[in-house]
């Protein structure tokens, strides 16, 4: 009869193979799984969610790191670039699908920009495993002690990949529990840095499994088991934490700015169909339709998605007037629109917001500050000879950067415009006052470029984590992907589903009674982060 401990002995001398056999890897083959790696930890990104794949994932890779030699600090590198190419191939391939909009100019590029994007982006991986395995080296760091030396080199990854050359955190490994607002509510003590830090330590726990074969006294094995079975139930803690928070809150839909009545309209035009000439009159025509739906003389605020008004506004005061009979007495119409100035309609051009009244004035506006490289822009145009993929000739000039839009009768409010929102700590002014600090956000978007893929829906998780790292409502409004309105906890009050069109007659959330931690810190937390993981290593080094 076999007896647990025997199991346990047999399931541990198993995974010293299965450990040997993949540091032991050379050459292609270990580039190959290393590259596999990166695709199951894409698996458990929105919209999938397969998290039980990060184990494997993570563990395999801290494998091979383990195996790349005395001075494998090139090999390390390669491994992480091999992982990281395989990941964001796997999870940013839907980029491609906006080349096939105006696939006669654009197609030929598709499969050089994904196949360039993610070589590229893997650069911050390849970088984060040649600084854990010369951590490792130099420290002579093993189990627990490698494992959060990894998961701090992973956290820089991340954060240098926010900020450097404008920054892409898109698909931060922390986006990976959006799937429930339990597990997102870590985000208001540390943000999504501290739920990406959860995702690798548990995720890469079982690899202490296999520390035996590094002839560690018994004690100290048994110290690093404990420690291993600690950070799988990481993940466990953390849910339970959002349940004790979501518990303390109103009720979902409760809390709400009693004078402020909200319609969302998502449109839903094809990317292809938005800019044609023969086609931005039925377009407006269609937007209107939506807005005078039964229940609009209840409204408030109208909004609009991302570049919704396909014409120069300043320039088109006939057409503010026919916006104006949309705009409830005494409320506004918040549109996404390109604009110039009155006086120079031929210089910069920007995409921005733009909000009127009922008699047709833009009261209140805002530039896009981070524009989206080829997107909106050509770096380096001259020298490349590129188009930028977005409608027109001229390229976007970026805002002068974020803002808090205060108009009568509406809390104010920080709008971003597309991508804007998946910047963490970087959504709104930072007030030195409570009362100047926005109570709401605001995002315009349209991911009908990206069609029906995994884009959209990595796109709205990051709005949710912005929402619960502030702890203020977010508004969202697309012309295609996810319309909704989400609550200070990141719990969706409601949502219109990518693909469909219509309307959200919501009142707008109230933010949090209580400010986040996340809110005052904001990306200090991530240096307090890597602080604290430096003091375990130094702890699990000595004792562990």
């Amino acid at each position: 009869m076999t007896t647990p401990a025997a199991t346990t002995a047999a399931g541990l001398r198993l995974a010293e193979r299965m450990a040997a056999v993949i540091a032991g890897l050379t050459g292609w083959r270990r580039l190959a799984v290393a590259a596999f790696c990166g695709l199951l930890a894409a698996a458990a990104l929105p919209p999938f969610y397969l998290l039980p794949l990060l184990i494997p994932a993570f563990t395999g890779v801290l494998w091979l790191l383990a195996g790349a030699g005395p001075h494998g600090g090139r090999q390390a590198a390669l491994t992480g670039w091999a992982f990281g190419t395989g990941h964001f191939a796997a999870g940013l391939y839907w980029v491609g699908i906006a080349f096939l909009v105006d696939a006669e100019r654009f197609g030929w590029a598709m499969p050089f920009a994904v196949a360039g994007l993610a070589a590229g982006l893997a650069l911050f991986p390849a970088l984060s495993f040649w600084l854990a395995f010369q951590a490792s080296r130099r420290l002579r760091l093993a189990g627990v002690a490698r494992l959060f030396a990894f998961a701090g080199a992973w956290l820089i990854g991340e954060g240098l990949r926010a900020w450097i050359l404008t920054g892409f955190p898109w698909n931060l490994m922390g986006s990976v529990w959006a799937f429930a607002p339990e597990t997102l509510q870590p985000a208001a003590l540390g943000g999504v840095w501290l739920l990406s830090l959860i995702t690798v330590l548990a995720a890469g726990a079982p690899a202490l499994f296999a520390e035996p074969s590094q002839g560690n006294a018994p004690s100290r094995r048994r110290s690093g088991f404990a420690v291993a079975v600690v950070l799988l139930l990481l993940p466990l803690v953390a849910w339970g934490f959002g349940a004790w928070r979501l518990a303390a809150a109103p009720p979902l839909g409760s809390a709400v700015v009693e004078d402020v009545r909200l319609r969302l309209v998502q449109p839903s035009i094809p990317q292809a169909m938005k800019w044609r000439a023969d086609q931005r009159a039925a377009n407006l025509r269609l937007q209107a339709e939506l807005s005078l739906r039964p229940g609009h003389d209840d409204r408030t605020v109208i909004i609009w998605p991302e570049t919704a008004v396909p014409y120069l506004l300043a320039t088109e005061p006939l057409l503010r007037r026919e916006l104006a009979t949309l705009v409830p007495r005494g409320g506004y119409l918040i549109t996404g629109a390109p604009r110039v100035a009155a006086d120079d309609p031929g210089g910069k051009i920007w995409n921005a917001l733009l909000a009127l009244d009922s008699g047709g004035e833009i009261v209140a506006s805002y530039d896009k500050a981070h524009l989206v490289p080829f997107g909106e822009y050509t770096p380096l145009r001259s020298l490349l000879g590129l188009a930028k993929l977005t409608a027109g000739s001229r390229d976007f000039s970026p805002g002068p950067g974020l803002v808090t839009l205060d108009l009568p009768g509406v809390p104010p409010f920080s709008p971003l415009i597309c991508y804007e929102v998946i910047f963490p700590g970087a959504v709104k002014v930072q007030a030195a006052a409570a009362a100047a600090a926005p109570r709401w956000l605001l995002n315009l978007t349209n991911d009908a470029w990206f069609g029906d893929s995994s884009g959209p829906y990595q796109h709205f998780a990051s709005a949710r984590i912005r929402a619960v790292e502030e702890g203020i409502p977010l508004i969202r409004a697309a012309n295609n992907g996810i319309s909704a309105v989400i609550d200070s906890y990141g719990r969706v009050v409601a949502q219109i589903n990518l693909n469909d069109r219509g309307i959200i007659d919501a009142q707008l959330p109230e933010a949090a009674e209580h400010r986040t931690l996340y809110s005052y810190a904001g990306n200090a937390l991530y240096l307090i982060h890597l602080l604290l993981i430096a003091c375990v290593i130094i702890v699990a080094r000595r004792f562990i």
